[in-house]
């Protein structure tokens, strides 16, 4: 187990990112930061800019490593490892979260907020909110970025909700997996870099992502269609151990802040280039691309103001909080 490895390691250096003493001199504080997402991803190219940037703005000072995939820690563990401190900092799907609070998937309640100007004014009503809880857990919270409006991705057209039924749908967080039991379909729990053979063996026959990931996994090698229904933007999360933030010096702690200001501003250019190019890519590989049905369109909907009921009533006063502030802010 890779988690086990890292907490059987001697230097509490990666965790904390403790700094160390050499030659008589106070060596750069290093650390060591997880993400669950491929090098081509934009996410992590965001993240490895942020690293360098916070590199730079501090002399050497602040050394993060990046290390990309999931070769470090896989991703259900990241958030709890950078609790524990066995890593200081890492990158996580915001909504992955929701089994422990519900108001970590209100980015993943479909039509809520379906565009990026909606998904902004969803993540300012609701920023103060999430980072509250996560600091109840001594975590911080640096900054996020959406991926690109989620679609159904499918090896064959969808064109009525009687095409979805019965259909194994590769599910990441519990917002697809409801989705896809008020489709009729059947969730199967798939991290990213399984998709390519979960669907090569069989194991899934459809997916909810965006079209970044179908572009970042070459869906066109196992499926054929993509449904641009753009159902939720979700969110990843830079989240880091607050015991190894209050470690820094303080101008260390402000270069990164800025870093993470300047992350988050960039990373949603990003995420809205990375809409029309993950496009442009799948249809230049044979991806026939498409827009829902109104039959489709109708079910979506319903489905939509369904899990939007369900999710106030399990959220909360924190999650009518957030609701209040959104639909005043629009």
């Amino acid at each position: 187990m890779k988690t086990r490895l890292l907490a059987g390691l001697t230097s509490t250096a990666l965790g904390l990112g403790l700094t160390t003493l050499g030659t008589g001199a106070q060596a750069a504080t290093q650390w060591d930061m997880p993400t669950p997402y491929g090098d081509r991803t934009f996410h992590t190219v965001n993240i490895r800019e942020f690293a360098d940037e916070v590199r730079e703005r501090t002399d050497g000072e602040l050394d993060i490593t990046v290390h990309s995939n999931g070769s470090l820690i896989g991703h259900p563990e990241i958030k709890n490892s950078v609790r524990r401190g066995i890593v200081p900092m890492g990158e996580l799907i915001m909504s992955r979260l929701a089994n422990e609070n519900p108001i970590y998937e209100v980015d993943s309640v479909p039509y809520l907020a379906a565009n990026y100007e909606d998904a902004w004014t969803l993540w300012e009503a609701s920023r103060e909110i999430i980072a509250e809880e996560l600091a109840n857990q001594r975590l911080r919270l640096l900054f996020a970025v959406p991926w690109p409006p989620q679609g159904i991705f499918t090896q064959r057209a969808i064109e009525s909700p009687d095409d979805l039924r019965n259909l194994s749908m590769r599910a990441y967080n519990t917002a697809s997996e409801r989705l896809a039991q008020l489709t009729g379909a059947v969730p199967t729990q798939v991290e990213v870099p399984d998709i390519p053979t979960a669907f090569s063996t069989g194991r899934v026959e459809a997916m909810v992502t965006s079209p970044a990931t179908g572009a970042d996994t070459k869906a066109w090698d196992y499926l054929s269609h993509f449904n641009h229904a753009q159902l939720w933007l979700p969110k990843n999360m830079v989240i880091v151990n607050e015991q190894a933030f209050s470690r820094l010096d303080e101008a260390t702690r402000e270069a990164l802040l800025e870093a993470a200001a300047e992350a988050e501003r960039r990373g949603w250019e990003m995420s809205r280039r990375e809409t029309e190019e993950a496009l442009a890519v799948l249809a230049e590989n044979g991806i026939q691309i498409s827009e829902p049905s109104a039959e489709l369109t109708e079910l979506l909907e319903q489905i939509g103001a369904t899990m939007t009921d369900e999710w106030v009533e399990r959220a909360g006063d924190p999650g009518a909080a957030i609701l209040g502030n959104y639909l005043n802010a629009r």
